[in-house]
């Protein structure tokens, strides 16, 4: 087991979603660090004090489509255009299935699209899917 937590960037304005997500993966054996924010530009403003104090980046970031401010578009758009953090892998976990969604979030540099499902145990199971392929299965940067 790694000696520093991975760290977890969660993106949502769904306050329920936030926690939901957080005490799933808090469940979890792996050492899970958890920040969040409720906007798109609330986490590009936390990424940039990341990077202005030299503090480490989020291995992973969750990242809801739809949201006020900055929606998940364009926080995929301002991400991929910095080069300090195109390289970090973004999830899109939004509760959108459509197709023009899907395919813009994959063309503005999504990793992956997972489809939030209605019930809570459905939820769990995806954010544990979600966790294990990417926290050990994948080689994170």
């Amino acid at each position: 087991m790694s000696a520093t937590p991975i760290k977890i960037m969660l993106v949502d304005d769904n306050e329920a979603d936030i926690e939901l997500t957080k005490d799933t993966l808090e469940e979890s054996k792996i050492r899970i660090a958890i920040v969040t924010a409720t906007a798109g530009q609330h986490a590009l403003d936390q990424l940039e004090a990341n990077l202005a104090r030299g503090e480490e980046l989020p291995d992973l970031v969750l990242l809801d489509l739809n949201m006020p401010r900055l929606d998940g578009r364009g926080f995929l758009v301002k991400l991929r255009e910095r080069e300090e953090l195109k390289a970090i892998p973004v999830v899109v976990l939004t509760s959108s299935d459509a197709e023009q969604d899907i395919v813009k979030s994959y063309k503005l540099g999504a990793s992956c699209y997972v489809n939030k499902p209605v019930g809570l145990d459905e939820f769990q199971k995806i954010v544990r899917t979600v966790e294990h392929f990417w926290l050990t299965v994948v080689k994170l940067p």
